[in-house]
C-alpha cells in the first residue's frame, strides 16, 4: 500500500514528498525536523483513530493526518480545531478565581450566539 500512494503522491506536481519513516519510533521527531502540512500514516482499528495522532496534532496543530487502511477500504483525515469558547463570569472574587484555575464550563461561540450578542 505504502508504494501505491507514494505512486501516486509523486505524480502530483503541487505535492512533495518529503520522506518516509521507517520507525514508528521516530515519527515525532522526523515531524518536528520537516514540519510537513500533511502525514500519512496506517489506520489501525477502524473508525478509530490513531494514539499518535492526539501527540501529533496537540504538538503540531497545523498538521493534516491521513490515515489509510488498505484492507478495510478506509481513509481518515484528521486535523486540530481550534474553538474559541467564551463563558460570562461572576464578578466576584470566588467568580475571578474559578475562572483562573479553570473552574468554568467553556461553551464553543457559534455564529447564532455571536449575532444574538451583537443584535
Amino acid at each position: 500500500m505504502r508504494e501505491l500512494v507514494l505512486e501516486t503522491i509523486s505524480e502530483q506536481p503541487d505535492i512533495e514528498v518529503i520522506g518516509v519513516v521507517e520507525d514508528p519510533e521516530s515519527l515525532v521527531a522526523e515531524v518536528e525536523q520537516s514540519r510537513p502540512d500533511f502525514l500519512i500514516i496506517a489506520q489501525g482499528e477502524a473508525e478509530e483513530r490513531p494514539q499518535v495522532c492526539d501527540r501529533l496534532l496537540d504538538r503540531f496543530p497545523r498538521l493534516k493526518i491521513l490515515a489509510v487502511a488498505a484492507d478495510q477500504n478506509l481513509s481518515v483525515c484528521y486535523r486540530a480545531n481550534l474553538d474559541i469558547c467564551s463563558q460570562r463570569v461572576e464578578t466576584s472574587e470566588e467568580g475571578i478565581l474559578n475562572a483562573l484555575r479553570g473552574r468554568i464550563l467553556w461553551v464553543p461561540i457559534t455564529e447564532s450566539s455571536r449575532s444574538s450578542r451583537t443584535n
